[in-house]
């Protein structure tokens, strides 16, 4: 009996924090459908615009004994989650998340699980993909067999403002009017709006309830890289760019200069990169049985570049590929929390009395990184983001999701906003490569009728030996790179208009 799942679901989303997942929220929210969404840190949801409308369940899928309790009453599971970027061992881990949250769900009797996967070309075994196809066609069949019927939808690259594969696309086009590029460049690839995308995800939560396989997903067009680059560079009104595809950069070459030249850092990079040597376009169109496509047809290639970059100009990008907590990004308190553990703490204080509105003085705090940078020895924070890059990190391209505001989780080149408190108080968290964690706190309160007090502080938890010399090597600098940070954001604050 073909049984028709209600039009009202409850759905559980895992990555909620991330690029797809806090995409998908609002859409299935729109749709009349209750949402729980599954967190390791409630925090990092607090200030997304639709937070009120949501159940929040912290777990985690590597730590089983969390996620029972998030499926009780649930219609359809998201998973959106994947260690891509983690080491060598991503493999493992995302297959034991997997088997968790898929055991997890039956248990709790959930009629279906949606998972958006890699597109997997034709005739390539299993183990001729690259290790992220491998891994996420693996989560598929894992997901398959947990007795959850299973939508497994398999995209090549998305396109749309903030994801990586766009990211990665747009920077190295923007910044290389020539350039001499690996032979992936000539792979076909049917690449897809992030729109499409979203539309196929809620969609798939209403497929009949035995419906238990893959299905391709992609967009009108299949393009080699090269004209990938060549179509952007049209939509974006930059000059036809020279690309000469030589035999000798292997995929590690690759990443290594992709990561050089975007602000994708290398250990995201070299598994995009090892995915596209393979040809990845759709083998079947199966889904448009049940999501029939829209009237005026799927979103193209250049319609969807056309839609990120106005998204870009008018500083309205919802979520970036940069949104979700780098894999191993600290997590320890800060020294202030009442759980601190104590153990060593380095602290660089500034303050400052500037004859400005806190709100003036504020305006400046939030619209620090990215490309108004930090206020201080440009040389030196450059210097600090290329040897974080030399050494595996993000490095300080990643810039701001938006060039005016922050919230709680958005990252800010090699910092992550723990906590904004608006008008008030920043506070950052580092996630570059550090032997310690390390915290940057600026915070503004009035002093007066007419003036502002400024504070700053930079905290460093020494990890070892290393940590403590790390800490001494650098403190000879923090007079002009501390300091000048402070100076600068109050002289600025001056001609700042509230």
């Amino acid at each position: 009996m073909n049984v028709q799942p209600p039009a009202r679901l409850r759905c559980l989303v895992t990555g909620a924090t991330g690029y797809i997942g806090g995409r998908l929220v609002p859409e299935l929210l729109a749709r009349g459908h209750a949402v729980r969404c599954l967190v390791r840190d409630p925090r990092r949801l607090r200030d997304q615009p639709w937070r009120s409308q949501v159940d929040i369940a912290t777990g985690d899928v590597s730590r089983p004994g969390t996620l029972a309790g998030a499926f009780d009453g649930i219609d359809a599971a998201y998973y959106l989650i994947h260690s891509l970027g983690t080491g060598p061992s991503f493999e493992a881990t995302d297959r034991e998340a997997a088997r968790a949250f898929g055991a997890a769900a039956a248990a709790a009797g959930t009629a279906r699980i949606v998972y958006l996967g890699g597109l997997v070309p034709d005739g390539v075994a299993e183990a001729g993909l690259s290790p992220h196809l491998r891994s996420r066609a693996e989560v598929g069949r894992v997901l398959r067999d947990s007795g959850v019927p299973t939508a497994e939808l398999r995209a090549a690259v998305i396109i749309g403002s903030g994801s990586a594969s766009f990211e990665m696309l747009r920077y190295l086009t923007e910044r290389l009017p020539v350039m001499v590029t690996p032979r992936w460049v000539s792979t076909r690839i049917q690449p897809i709006a992030v729109r499409d995308v979203l539309r196929y995800l809620v969609g798939a939560a209403h497929l009949p309830a035995e419906t238990n396989r893959t299905f391709d997903i992609g967009g009108p067009d299949v393009l080699t890289y090269r004209q990938m680059m060549h179509r952007y560079a049209h939509a974006a009104g930059l000059r036809r760019r020279v690309i000469v595809p030589v035999p000798v950069l292997t995929p590690g070459l690759s990443s290594q200069w992709v990561g050089l030249v975007t602000p994708v850092p290398n250990s995201i990079a070299r598994p995009l990169v090892e995915s596209l040597r393979h040809e990845v376009v759709c083998g079947e169109h199966d889904i448009a049985r049940w999501v029939p496509d829209p009237p005026n047809g799927l979103i193209g290639f250049d319609g969807a570049v056309e839609l990120a970059l106005r998204r870009i100009k008018d500083a309205d990008v919802a979520t970036r590929w940069s949104s979700a907590s780098l894999p191993g990004a600290p997590s320890d308190p800060l020294p202030t929390d009442p759980d601190w553990a104590g153990g060593s703490l380095y602290q660089d204080v500034q303050e400052r009395t500037v004859a400005a509105p806190p709100t003036a003085v504020w305006q400046v705090v939030e619209g620090i990184g990215g490309d108004n940078g930090w206020y201080s020895f440009p040389l030196a924070w450059a210097l600090r983001g290329w040897l974080d890059r030399l050494a595996g990190g993000v490095g300080l391209r990643r810039g701001r999701r938006d060039p005016a505001r922050l919230r709680v989780g958005d990252s800010l080149d090699f910092w992550r906003v723990e906590e904004i408190e608006p008008g008030r108080l920043l506070r950052l968290r580092a996630e570059m490569r550090l032997p310690g964690l390390a915290w940057l706190e600026l915070s503004v309160t009035p002093d007066g009728d007419h003036a502002t007090r400024y504070r700053q502080r930079a905290l460093f938890h020494p990890h070892g030996l290393a940590g403590h010399a790390y800490w001494w090597a650098v403190a000879p600098f923090h007079t002009a790179v501390f300091g000048g940070m402070a100076r600068n954001i109050t002289e600025r604050a001056l001609t700042t208009p509230p």
